[in-house]
């Protein structure tokens, strides 16, 4: 294996071990302070950005939210409106963290975060809920993220309970009350949960230092769950599923063989391969033409590989010219099976309600088509995780389980099995606005 070989799976080892987490929950939950607690506790603010945010705060407490809240209207306001990332790293894991908005109008922006993560943080704010109902009743924004991360395969869900320092007395009797009341919905909407955990944002206590001001509590830090998690992977034995992103003509180099025997020039096919693997030698079929191919060679990062898999960006050469174009998809023979009819669950995000028989644009992959809501099935009611069967209408978000017929058919498969062959989203044709997502669960 040459030099540039190793390097490909040696980078690729490295990537697998960050994890992608996002911070969810209801507005004001202290989703930016928290994030920015993990970010000055862990050293990984810069100087200058420690020098003004000191400076703004002319002598009183640091407001941690800055550090991710770097849009002008998000400072005026004092809310988070887009998805915010961030990085650092600990002596055992990197980490990048999405901080998405909690108010309702900006649930897309969540599902977006959501949609690449492998875990989420759901914040419940322990000052917003009356802790000493029983049952303690959860907020509904709390649910709805929480119903949304399990539904967009988010594999690991930790709830944290934060602003527990804002109770001045049996702050161990009001978290255990909201613990149970957090287990017995995760229990009834099949939400696998990897931890509650108590913290402060605000001042630190359990985010990354076990706090001294809760004796009763001896379980991990937030920190020490989040470097225990598993980062999710697609799997990488099995058929080869890989969406054409764009396509490359490149000359080979002066004294560089091209396997692809297509002279000094070769055509590469590139995108992140959803599942399985390739390696030169490997039999293919295209989608839509059905024209099958042999793999001349791979290439990662511009250099010729061995072999790439699930996750990794690769640039797929043929043995002969073959008409691919962005949108199209190259698998294993016999292994795509296409349909222009399927049922799956909606997670709708537009103020417009979803109606059936309206037509939308989808977008599956990088390939655009025509769509229409045939039938909606049912809609899940997120305070009693029933299904209500007599819906008319899916409204702003809302989930449900709807038919979908397309144009044209595509290689759809059930989203359990894979996040990007069974995603797609959906897009008003007259306002252009992202208005849903939907995630296959039967073709």
């Amino acid at each position: 294996m040459s030099a540039q070989q190793v390097q490909c799976h040696a980078d690729e080892e490295v990537a697998h071990k960050a994890l992608r987490f996002l911070t969810a929950g209801s507005v004001d939950d202290g989703k930016s302070t928290l994030i920015g607690r993990l970010l000055f506790d862990s050293r990984a603010i810069l100087a200058d950005q420690l020098d003004a945010l000191e400076k703004r705060a002319a002598g009183a407490p640091i407001d941690l939210s800055l550090l991710t809240d770097g849009l002008e209207a998000e400072r005026e306001q004092g809310i988070t409106i887009d998805v915010a990332y961030r990085y650092f790293a600990t002596k055992t894991r990197k980490f990048i963290i999405a901080d998405a908005p909690g108010h309702e109008q900006y649930t897309r922006n969540m599902v977006t975060a959501a949609a690449g993560s492998d875990a989420a943080v759901v914040l419940v704010d322990i000052t917003k809920i009356d802790w000493k109902a029983s049952p303690v009743p959860l907020l509904a924004q709390t649910r709805r993220h929480s119903l949304l991360a399990q539904l967009l395969r988010v594999p690991s869900i930790v709830f944290a309970v934060n602003k527990l320092d804002a109770i001045e007395q049996d702050t161990e009797t009001a978290f255990k009350n909201v613990e149970a009341s957090l287990r017995a919905f995760a229990e009834q909407a099949g939400i696998e949960v990897k931890g509650v955990i108590p913290v402060s944002a605000l001042r630190g206590d359990n985010v990354t230092t076990p706090s001294a001001n809760w004796p009763w509590f001896n379980g991990p830090t937030l920190l020490q769950v989040l470097e225990q998690l598993p980062a999710s992977d697609e799997r990488h034995d099995g058929t080869l599923l890989h969406p054409v992103q764009y396509v490359t003509r490149d000359s080979v180099g002066e004294g560089e063989a091209s396997a692809s025997g297509t002279g000094h020039q070769y055509r590469a096919f590139w995108g992140r391969i959803a599942h399985g693997a390739v390696k030169a030698g490997d039999e293919v079929q295209i989608f839509p033409s059905g024209q099958n191919a042999i793999v001349a060679e791979v290439r990662h990062a511009a250099e010729v590989v061995d072999r790439c898999e699930a996750g990794q960006s690769a640039g797929i050469v043929l043995d002969r010219q073959v008409d691919i174009s962005r949108g199209d998809w190259i698998a294993s023979p016999g292994s795509i099976r296409p349909t222009d009819q399927f049922t799956a669950t909606l997670a709708w995000l537009d103020t417009e309600p979803a109606v059936v028989g309206r037509k939308y644009w989808v977008r599956h992959g990088n390939r655009w088509v025509q769509a229409r809501i045939t039938a909606i099935d049912s809609r899940l009611d997120i305070h009693s995780l029933q299904d209500d069967t007599g819906a008319e209408q899916i409204a702003v978000n809302e989930i449900g389980r709807v038919q979908i017929q397309t144009q044209q058919p595509l290689p759809v498969e059930p989203y359990a099995d894979n996040r990007v062959g069974g995603a797609l989203i959906v897009v008003d044709p007259t306002t252009n606005r992202t208005s849903g997502a939907l995630l296959v669960k039967a073709a």
